[in-house]
């Protein structure tokens, strides 16, 4: 079992930027004194749902603030970035920590970042897959070129080289796909890549999700050692308390506002109509689904997910109180009293 910690930078109402991103790197450095596995690092442009525009910018201070723990994006949005830049930055990172970095990336949002970045809807609606395949090649080859429909250029040298040896151990660096539906489900089994699940899903669910990536990996002829080591990650919420009704509490007085605020913030790049969660009752939906309550109830909660879906590695947002010192004490809980009882 694999535990680490999921940071948004949330902005909760009343609270400056600033102190998101303030809280944001002492969770990761007091997850590291936990003895937690790993920190994923969310990514968001103008809104306060999270103040981080830059996961891999942030990734980089934090893999220079710690020794041991893992830092990953969750995620790296494709359709507004370069896919040769962003490989670049994770070459960069994998070779100078020592191999701590693990490049999550995603599809995003129809959002009008979109638009202010030049890439526009088409990157969003049909560009994914070639931003992921360029960004695969730049990670594995030693000169790429390309004549996509987005991308094309004359070939040229990858420098550095994320493949170089390390410790004596090869390879570059991990790559995870965030997946919300078959579609991208396929996208990364076809590749032979781990998923990023989310924390609105349940476990059957994910469950079918994990199923189905096996089945399109055995398709696209994956080794089955290579389909059994997948390292799917389950994101979800943590809240550990003496008892379940005082951790419920803290997240659903805190949590609507900031949910709310954050994501009425979103603004669509074409006015295509987007649903809204009521935040209520989705801070008591992610309460009934993940380790919120006594130490206890959190390691049956991450085990019972474990077994039926598979998945061992677990991000997990710690600072849905909204609290420096309550995330800061979550996190620690989370370390010294549910990790020893998942053994």
């Amino acid at each position: 079992m694999r535990v680490g910690t999921f940071v948004l930078a949330a902005q909760f109402p009343g609270q400056g930027q600033g102190e998101a991103l303030h809280r944001a790197v002492r969770t990761a450095e007091v997850a590291e004194e936990a003895g937690l596995d790993a920190v994923w690092l969310a990514e968001h442009h103008f809104v306060p749902y999270g103040v981080c525009p830059s996961a891999v910018t942030l990734a980089a201070l934090l893999l220079g603030r710690t020794r041991r723990i893992q830092v990953g994006t969750a995620v790296s949005v494709l359709p507004t970035a370069h896919p040769v830049a962003l490989g670049e930055q994770a070459a960069l990172l994998h070779l100078t920590s020592g191999g701590r970095f693990v490049l999550g990336v995603g599809r995003g949002g129809p959002w009008v970042d979109l638009e202010v970045f030049g890439t526009g809807p088409a990157a969003y609606d049909k560009g994914f897959p070639e931003s992921l395949d360029l960004l695969l090649r730049w990670l594995r080859e030693p000169r790429v070129g390309a004549d996509g429909e987005r991308f094309a250029f004359r070939e040229v040298a990858v420098v550095p080289r994320p493949d170089e040896l390390i410790d004596g151990r090869p390879g570059g660096p991990e790559v995870v796909v965030a997946c919300t539906s078959p579609k991208s489900v396929g996208l990364a089994a076809e590749r032979g890549l781990p998923m990023l699940l989310g924390m609105h899903c349940g476990d059957e669910e994910k469950a079918d999700m994990t199923a189905l990536w096996r089945r399109q990996a055995r398709a696209a002829g994956h080794s089955p050692d290579r389909i059994r080591a997948a390292g799917h990650v389950s994101a979800g919420v943590v809240q550990i308390a003496d008892r379940t009704d005082e951790a419920t509490e803290t997240l659903v007085k805190a949590m609507p506002g900031w949910l709310k605020q954050g994501l009425e913030a979103h603004v669509t790049v074409d006015g295509r109509h987007r649903a809204m969660r009521d935040p209520v009752a989705y801070t008591e939906l992610l309460c009934s689904l993940h380790p919120v309550g006594p130490p206890r109830l959190a390691a049956d909660r991450l085990a019972a997910t474990a077994e039926r879906t598979g998945i061992t590695r677990f991000a997990l947002l710690a600072e849905g109180s909204g609290d420096l010192a309550a995330t800061e004490e979550n996190v620690r809980r989370l370390g010294s009293e549910v990790l020893p009882l998942l053994g």
